[in-house]
């Protein structure tokens, strides 16, 4: 048992380290659930099947041969052979029925796990959309798949025991019948036949043994090529063994250089021919419709998924050929859906910064307008946040993340639409304490509000996937139809809704 404790727990760290290793593109090749699954469930599969090994497995040839060494050059071993060969045909027997639904067994626990999780990080709108009852069938249709697949893989398994039981009986009662008629003739004792009969039950119950493991066998086998899959699976981001040192006269500069980029198994690119230069110090935003590939554009610069074509350099050095570890280390990331732990405000900020002071973390979040709302807590950095931020508001959460990203004192800092629930005027603060506070860091927005970007030092306007504009925001507003649509929409009243005022004015429009 310790034995197989300690397995599984290094196969779990194992599968862990490699999951957490995985770019984008792993990912997406199994879901969150199945690999939930696969560091639990079938890891425990596994453990199981060791133990068993170990304590059958290897105890069950040594009985058996120490049986069979007793009772070698007997007349009578034809019938020990018949026995093992039906032990062994049944094994086989139920194998090939019970075989692929132990695949699919495995499948459906991933199944009903992600149901379950989908349920469960869904409740608000599945309350607001009143579709209780709609998901409980959805959950209820996965777990009745579920338990029809165990009762058929159980019932076909337990009936090993019953034959295994009726061969061993059908064994005895053959060494008795034969060896009657052998003492009858007066070729065997009595005490031989005894002693026979007690070594060949030996035998036989080493392949009972045997017979117990091969019945978690096909199931622990199923696990290990699920967990297996995890850890043969080669990262597409590859690290370089030695890293090129950063160019310190290029500090905080980031180029892309015909940057074309496409998702794995996808037939046409996101992005494709992208060529700009941020330099220190410079504010970038990027603004276009959605799905126009802003995000994808900012996931290339921390390397979280790696380009199709063309180069990106950070700092004077092409992205790929530098540490990862050192290249993140420059970047503060402040991702579109923020994402907060379980702890308190002080350990979730110092995520970006383990040795920073406490007066660093005020000053933090002062820089991201968060102290608005700490200071108001009772236990203010001290307050316990909840599994995923559950506790605080989608603009305070937003405001966190900036914070922390800040308190990494990056060269780089990446906004991806970061202060969407935040109001105008706290965003408008925001990007003034940037100014202020923070002016040799190139900072990247993405943003949809025009307030956002229209201070940034330039623009980059998508149009799906390529280049449509790259200048300040007022050359811009002259000359790009894209900015002067997203500018004319958000800052002009359209005549209708004039119309409508007028005529609630009673007035004419």
């Amino acid at each position: 048992s310790r034995v197989a404790a300690k397995f599984g727990e290094n196969l779990r760290l194992a599968v862990f380290r490699q999951v957490v290793s995985f770019s984008g593109s792993e990912f997406n090749t199994f879901s969150t659930a199945s690999l939930i699954t696969r560091c639990t469930n079938d890891i425990q599969q596994i453990q199981m099947l060791v133990v068993m090994l170990l304590r059958m497995v290897l105890y069950a040839p040594i009985l058996g041969i120490g049986a069979l060494l007793k009772i070698g050059g007997s007349g009578m071993m034809w019938v020990i052979g018949l026995a093992v060969l039906c032990i062994v045909c049944i094994i086989i027997f139920l194998l090939i029925f019970a075989m692929p639904k132990f695949n699919k067994l495995q499948k459906m626990i991933d199944k009903i796990n992600l149901v379950s999780r989908e349920i469960l990080t869904g409740i608000p709108v599945i309350r607001a959309f009143s579709r209780e009852r709609h998901e409980e069938k959805r959950f209820d249709k996965a777990n009745v798949e579920l338990t029809k697949t165990n009762l058929f893989v159980n019932r076909t398994m337990t009936l090993m025991m019953p034959l295994m039981t009726f061969i061993m009986n059908g064994v005895s009662l053959l060494i008795i019948w034969v060896g009657a008629d052998l003492i009858d003739g007066g070729t065997m004792q009595v005490g031989d036949l005894m002693a026979f009969i007690q070594y060949s039950m030996m035998i036989i119950m080493s392949f009972l043994m045997l017979s117990m493991t091969s019945i978690m066998l096909p199931r622990a086998w199923v696990a290990a090529k699920r967990v297996a899959a995890v850890l043969n699976t080669e990262n597409s981001i590859r690290e370089v063994e030695t890293g090129k040192p950063f160019d310190e006269t290029k500090k905080g500069t980031v180029e892309f250089r015909d940057v074309s980029f496409r998702y794995p198994n996808a037939e046409e690119n996101v992005i494709e021919h992208i060529s700009f230069t941020a330099g220190r110090g410079e504010t970038t935003a990027f603004i276009g419709a959605t799905g126009a590939g802003k995000s994808t554009l900012i996931n290339l610069i921390p390397r979280f998924y790696d380009v199709t074509e063309g180069q990106i350099l950070v700092d004077g050095v092409d992205v790929r050929e530098v540490k990862l570890a050192d290249l993140r280390d420059r970047i503060g990331l402040v991702p579109q859906k923020g994402v907060l732990f379980s702890g308190t405000i002080a350990e979730n900020l110092r995520w970006g910064n383990p040795d920073a002071t406490d007066a660093e973390i005020e000053d933090a979040c002062k820089q991201a307008c968060a102290d608005e709302f700490i200071e108001r807590f009772p236990d203010k950095y001290q307050t316990h946040i909840e599994q995923g931020g559950n506790n605080v508001s989608g603009g305070q959460k937003q405001r966190l993340c900036i914070a922390r990203a800040l308190l990494k004192k990056p060269r780089i800092l990446i906004l991806d639409d970061s202060t969407s629930a935040v109001d105008t005027a706290t965003d408008a603060k925001i990007r003034h304490s940037f100014a202020e506070k923070i002016p040799g860091t190139t900072v990247f927005i993405i943003a949809q509000r025009i307030s956002s970007v229209e201070n940034a030092d330039k623009v980059l306007v998508l149009d799906n996937g390529r280049v449509s504009g790259f200048d300040t925001p007022a050359n811009l507003l002259k000359t790009n139809a894209i900015y002067q649509d997203v500018y004319n929409s958000q800052t002009k009243v359209p005549a209708t809704l004039m119309r409508r005022e007028g005529r609630h004015n009673g007035t004419a429009a």
